[in-house]
């Protein structure tokens, strides 16, 4: 994996459109080469995020109370809420590399972060005419841990991950997530008994090579 250092920006919690908006101004800062390559750590209040190709039926009961966004990301819904840590990714990649390249990279980069924290994890290859397995399973229980969803603009990424370190995990069951109706959505706290959110942005940010 060729180095990449990162410049590290964090924060709590941050509304989801507000955090748009910034990553929108972010990425033009990239663009016109004002800023290095970014990574971005932060957490959302509750909402349900979802892609062009999200089905209707995949999505919550109004009635959970809980916004839904369409977003410009690849994937399909996503929920993020507070006890998760969402990392943006604002990266100027090189002639030799597309999008999906990056993600594969990303993917590993998150797999050594959660080895770091005690937790063995693995990403997995797509099978032919199956839903994209883009993310991150825990390599002994077969839960998702970590969900992905990026795009490129003017050879520039966008988005990125969704860790679930000590969140609720209800509001997983209330929608279709990622596109894959039997997936089961995990967090650090389920799988390890005991974590600690600075001690995961620790973790993240060196796997990043961020600072």
């Amino acid at each position: 994996m060729r180095a990449r250092p990162l410049t590290l920006i964090q924060d709590e919690l941050v509304d989801y459109d507000k955090a748009m908006e910034r990553m929108v101004d972010l990425v033009g800062e990239r663009q016109r080469d004002e800023r290095p390559d970014t990574l971005w750590l932060l957490s959302h209040p509750s909402v349900y995020t979802v892609g062009r190709r999200t089905p209707m039926e995949h999505l919550p009961d109004p009635s959970r109370g809980i916004p839904v966004i369409e977003t410009g990301r690849g994937g399909q819904l996503t929920y993020h809420g507070p006890g998760q840590l969402v990392g943006y990714l604002i990266v100027k990649l090189g002639e030799d590399q597309g999008i999906v390249d990056y993600v594969r990279e990303v993917e590993l980069r998150l797999v050594a972060a959660l080895g770091a924290l005690g937790l063995p994890a693995e990403r997995r290859d797509t099978p032919p005419g199956s839903e994209l397995l883009t993310g991150v399973w825990t390599t002994e229980t077969g839960r998702k841990v970590i969900s992905i969803g990026m795009r490129q603009s003017r050879g520039v990424t966008s988005h990125g991950f969704a860790l679930n370190v000590d969140g609720e995990l209800e509001p997983w069951h209330w929608a279709v997530a990622c596109g894959m109706p039997d997936v089961d959505m995990t967090s650090l706290q389920r799988e390890l008994g005991t974590t600690s959110m600075d001690e995961v942005r620790t973790a993240v940010a060196a796997s990043f090579e961020a600072s």
